[in-house]
């Protein structure tokens, strides 16, 4: 009889992770950011690879595990509105403030990130690698990283 799939719900857990992690940065008054004496602010950078990894754990859950085009666009979606959210939260937080071009970077974060994830099997490599020690009992892994 094979065992339920218990460890899949783990995958769950870093987009969860990631949002509250936002919505706290996000929340506090004080957050010092680094000027890394660009032309530009690093700030949409920041944004945009951590948006970018929000979506790409989203498309790693079981549900969208597929990376069928509808799975890529409904992550990068639900991470491009997370964004949006996150900006409004800024504008109830004093000394914060809202700027359409941090949405931009999340949500253009988002599509490169699953665009990534989807078409570059050395970036979905990256990502999928698998503890090294194995546990009394556990299969073996096989070889498709991406159905684990």
């Amino acid at each position: 009889m094979p065992r339920p799939q218990i460890h899949n719900n783990r995958a769950y857990f870093w987009p969860v992770l990631l949002v509250i992690v936002i919505f706290v940065t996000s929340s506090s008054q004080y957050l010092a950011t680094p000027d890394l004496g660009l032309q530009f602010s690093g700030d949409k950078i920041a944004h945009f690879l951590i948006f970018g990894l929000v979506a790409t754990s989203i498309l790693r859950t079981p549900k969208f595990k597929d990376l069928s085009l509808r799975s890529m666009l409904i992550a990068a979606l639900i991470t491009s509105g997370y964004g949006a959210c996150d900006e409004f939260n800024q504008s109830l937080t004093p000394t914060r403030s809202v700027e359409f071009a941090d949405w931009l970077a999340d949500t253009f974060g988002a599509f490169a990130a699953v665009t990534l994830y989807a078409k570059w099997n050395w970036y979905r490599r990256l990502l999928e690698w698998h503890c090294l020690i194995k546990r009394r009992g556990a299969p073996e892994p096989s070889g498709d990283l991406l159905h684990k």
